[in-house]
Order: structure tokens, then sequence, then C-alpha cells
């Protein structure tokens, strides 16, 4: 995919623009630069005569709090101006991106802390971060809190800066209006993912399911039906797809949909959500959570091998060789590709996670040279074909990794 930067005068917006976008719009490239263009200057239009700085002045003891007040508190002009000054109480210093960058990151800190309630962790690992559906129990202002979260986010897309934070892949098609697939389920349940392949593959009528969850409330069980009647609808081999997509909706989107509605809300003040449409779920998280630097020395002494395949072998060393030639941008898109995030744990490689603890990153031959690289999530491997040249094998991954959503290349 051939991606194109374009940069808003007068701000630090940055987006990228891919040349997929003539067959979803209907436009040529260069027409929906224009549209794409007048889009954003409608958004950052004000009156000449109004102040072009936006300053927020915060306590690093209540960040937070203070900054809760203050973005909730102002309107959406307010948000749109072009420069963001930052203070601490009590601190000498200017801002000329730096303190900026810094409220971003601590603010994102304290935001996402699943001891606030907001978020909490995915059950695959303790860094990825999903909506917590209870958020209510433990904040009753938690919809004006994801509001606010939103607006942040915005803030942060229009001022090209970073969260600190990542979130499961249904998050980000979530954002995008997307339909959440099964597949999206591995990487942030194994369990429940196999559980509903298992359905899917096999004839549920013996497990006498109705359509209806059984839904965990602070050790209380309450039941919660897919549809209405669905206490009294049996599950069977006639209607189990649609019990299927009814599970994954409730799992990703009914339990947290007033959650991600208000964050919408507060997003889509700065930054019309239809924009947002010309990223895919990968790119928009690289676009809100950035970029790490991806250490391929790290990397390669913290990789398990399997089948034939060793350290030495030459299809593992041209793979690590593709891997140096990448920039640091489509090393993040093979990080995402194989396991389902851009993230590297704050300790390296050696912490990687999978659906069953500490899983470092293992690499298995598999396949035909004429085969892609396939990728499974849960696991952090890739089956690599036994290709037969470094070129072959470098033209294989990269399609593999831009076009990871349009083919079976992931699970």
């Amino acid at each position: 995919m051939l991606l194109r930067c374009l940069t808003i005068p007068n701000s630090s917006l940055r987006f990228h623009v891919d040349d997929q976008i003539e067959n979803e719009l209907g436009l040529d490239l260069e027409s929906y630069e224009e549209y794409f263009l007048v889009n954003i200057f409608v958004l950052v239009h004000r009156q000449s005569n109004v102040p072009n700085k936006f300053e927020i002045k915060v306590r690093r003891s209540s960040i937070l709090e203070d900054s809760y007040r203050i973005i909730s508190s102002v309107s959406r002009l307010d948000l749109l101006k072009t420069k963001l000054w930052v203070e601490f109480e009590s601190e000498v210093g200017l801002d000329y991106g730096g303190l900026a960058r810094e409220w971003f990151f601590l603010l994102s800190k304290e935001m996402f802390n699943p001891y606030y309630g907001l978020f909490e962790y995915s059950a695959m690992d303790n860094y990825t971060l999903q909506i917590n559906p209870s958020s209510g129990v433990c904040n009753e202002q938690h919809l004006h809190y994801f509001t606010f979260i939103g607006r942040v986010a915005g803030m942060a897309m229009y001022h090209g800066k970073l969260l600190d934070a990542f979130f499961i892949r249904p998050f980000y098609k979530m954002m995008l209006g997307k339909q959440i697939e099964l597949q999206d389920m591995e990487s942030v349940d194994l369990e429940y993912y196999n559980s509903l392949m298992w359905i899917k593959e096999n004839d549920p009528s013996e497990l006498e399911l109705t359509f209806a969850v059984d839904e965990d409330q602070f050790g209380k069980t309450q039941q919660r039906e897919l549809k209405p009647g669905g206490a009294n609808i049996s599950v069977d081999n006639t209607n189990k797809d649609e019990y299927i997509k009814l599970v994954i909706s409730w799992r990703f989107v009914s339990r947290v949909q007033e959650q991600m509605l208000a964050f919408l809300e507060g997003l889509g003040a700065l930054v019309p959500l239809p924009l947002l449409k010309i990223f895919d779920e990968h790119e928009l998280e690289l676009l809100l959570c950035g970029i790490q630097h991806v250490d391929v020395r790290d990397w390669r002494a913290n990789t398990l091998y399997k089948g034939d395949y060793h350290a030495n072998h030459v299809v593992v060393q041209w793979f690590w060789r593709v891997v140096l030639s990448f920039s640091n941008e489509m090393r993040s898109r093979l990080l995402q590709f194989v396991t389902g995030t851009s993230r590297v744990p704050m300790n390296g490689f050696k912490e990687l996670y999978g659906s069953n603890g500490p899983q470092l990153f293992t690499i298995e031959k598999w396949g035909t040279p004429d085969n892609y690289p396939r990728a499974h999530t849960c696991f952090n491997r890739i089956d690599l074909p036994p290709y037969e040249s470094y070129q072959q094998l470098r033209e294989k991954l990269v399609k593999a990794i831009e076009g990871s959503q349009g083919f079976a290349g992931v699970d």
C-alpha cells in the first residue's frame, strides 16, 4: 500500500492517505486530497480576532483532575486553536512542544490506569487495554470522563502528539465503525475464541446453549439475552452463526456502547470521524499511539525456531536481513502482524506475552514457496515458508503485512 503524507499548513496535524481510497470513495487520489484538505481547513477555521493559543496549567500531583476540569469546560473552538501551551504549576519553563508532549504522556498514564476503573487490561496480557464494561459502577461520572478522553485523543491527533497506551484491535475497529470479526477475539481472549470456534465447527446442540450469556458483575452472575426472548431459544446448527455474531457484538460492542459513544463524541469534536476512515485499524493505532523504536538485535536474540529452522538457516538469515532493511514504521507493522500490537514490552522482547503467559517470538517452517507467511498472534508466531531467494521472501512478507486483512494470513 502506497502512503502519502499530508501536512496541514500552520498546524502539526499530519495524515497518511493510501492509494486504495479512490476505490472506496469513487475519487482519484488528487481529488481526495483536495476533499480532505478542505475538510481540515473547515475544521480549524476561526475568526481572526480569536486568540490562537490554548493554555493549560495543571499540577503534576493532580494532572487527571486538573486536565479533566479544563478540557471538559472549554468550547470546541478553544480546543481547535493551533498552539497548545502547557504549564506545570510552580515550575518555570516555556513550552515549545516538550511540555505538551510530557503532558500527553503523563495524562495518558492516569487516564488509562485500570485503578480508576475506566479501562482494564485484556485477558491476554497486562498492557493492552480495553474499555471496562463496569466503569459506571466505579465512577458515576464515567461517561463524562470518556468524552473527556475522546477530546484528549482528538487533541493528540490534531497537535501531532501521542498517547502512551495501546488498545485491543476491536477498539480501533469500533473507532472506524468497522465490523468486529471472530478472528479479532483471538488476540483478546483465546479461551472464549476457542469456545466459539468449536461451536462454529461442530454441532452445538449437545451444549444446551441459548441466546443468552452469563455476565459477572462483581461476583454476581446475571443473565443477558442476546436478542428478545433469547433465553428460550436454543442454539443449534441452523442458527449458530447468528449466535456467534451476537456473542461477539455483546462481548465487544453492546457492553461498552455507551462508553464508546461518549469517547467518539469527544473525539469527533476535534477530528471529523468520517476522515478517520482513510486509515485501517493498524494505521490508526500507529497514528494515535505512535511507533516505538523496534530493536532488531533484541528481537532476534529473543526468538525461537521450530520445524527445520534454526538461527543459521538461510531462510532465517534472509528474514532478519529483510527486517533490518525495513524502516522502523515497517518493523512496527510486522510486529502488529505477528503479535497483534505494535507495542514492545517495557523490558524488551524477552517479555512478550502469548495466550498462556510469556511467549517468545517464534519462526516456524511451513508451507511452500508459493504461500504467503501467516501469523498466529496468540502465540507470537510466524509460519514462514521455505522461500528460494531473499527477494521472494521480502516480496511475500511485505505483501502479507500490507494485506493482512485481505487474505487468511492472520489468526
